[in-house]
């Protein structure tokens, strides 16, 4: 091996391996930086970037509150712990009988540990239970209180809520297909009820991102989840299904002072498998 700061080119091949031919002669690749190279007088100053001066954006794609913020800010995106209709397959929605499971409760708690060095001015959570439970637990000795926002519960899905998928699909075959594979375009009850997320994620970012504070932690479900996902890249209904979020997911977004947003992280969960600890 090369000393700190280079790779080899080449492989090393012995010479009795029957395709072997004699090996060009091998060079060494300098990195970057060499480690070894790295002294104190030699650091990077204030204002080095780990992403190469892309994180401190001025200027993104759209605005989500059409006003300028009082400062930048910082929203870590949760999906709930497992629940129990989760755990059978039940389409959930909006529905408020579905709770966290035994395994639900211990996402949470590690969501909690995994978050414990990130100040956060605020929490703001989706009053349904399987959210509010998740939001308490990880909630649970900061000093100030939980802020429930009806913009962040559940999609509504009506007569489907409840039913397992399995069951959905035979009994409402056409709904659930369109449902699953043509969500902008699916309706119940005389609504679009992904349309109608898309609506409740834009005013839930823009009470969000106006509200006093600079990092907030928000805990609520996958389908709002993915719409506010969704609406802070200038993505439409139609790409509903075009990401996925674990239970006790976590999602992070920074957006400067003109409420443009730049995605940060997306769907962590190293948490979730490990005693990982994010920094503050």
């Amino acid at each position: 091996m090369g000393s700190a700061g280079f790779v080899l080119c080449s492989p090393s091949i012995s010479s009795s391996h029957p395709f072997s031919k004699p090996l060009p002669t091998l060079s060494l690749i300098r990195c970057s930086t060499s480690t070894s190279e790295l002294t104190p007088d030699k650091l990077p100053t204030t204002g080095f970037s780990l992403t190469g001066g892309a994180y401190d954006f001025k200027k993104a794609t759209i605005s989500l509150t059409n006003e300028l913020l009082s400062s930048p800010k910082k929203v870590t995106l949760l999906r709930h712990g497992l629940s129990t209709w989760n755990s059978e397959s039940r389409i959930q929605g909006s529905s408020d009988l579905s709770v966290l499971t035994k395994a639900g409760e211990d996402q949470a708690e590690r969501c909690k540990n995994a978050l414990q060095n990130i100040y956060f001015d605020q929490c703001l959570a989706s009053p349904i239970s399987r959210a509010k439970q998740t939001a308490e637990i990880i909630w649970q000795g900061r000093d100030k209180p939980l802020v429930y926002l009806d913009s962040l519960k559940e999609i509504s899905l009506y007569h489907l809520e409840g039913m397992k998928n399995v069951d959905a699909k035979q009994i409402y075959p056409k709904e659930y297909t369109i449902w699953r594979e043509d969500p902008a375009n699916f309706q119940m009850n005389g609504r679009y009820p992904v349309r109608d997320l898309w609506k409740a994620a834009r005013d839930c970012w823009k009470e969000m991102l106006l509200s006093s504070g600079e990092s907030f932690l928000v805990v609520t479900h996958k389908s709002i989840l993915r719409a506010l996902t969704c609406t802070a890249l200038g993505l439409g209904p139609e790409r509903f299904r075009s990401i996925d979020i674990n239970n006790g997911g976590i999602c992070v977004f920074n957006f400067n002072n003109r409420g443009e947003a730049m995605l940060e992280a997306f769907n962590m969960t190293a948490h979730m498998y490990s005693d990982h600890v994010y920094p503050g």
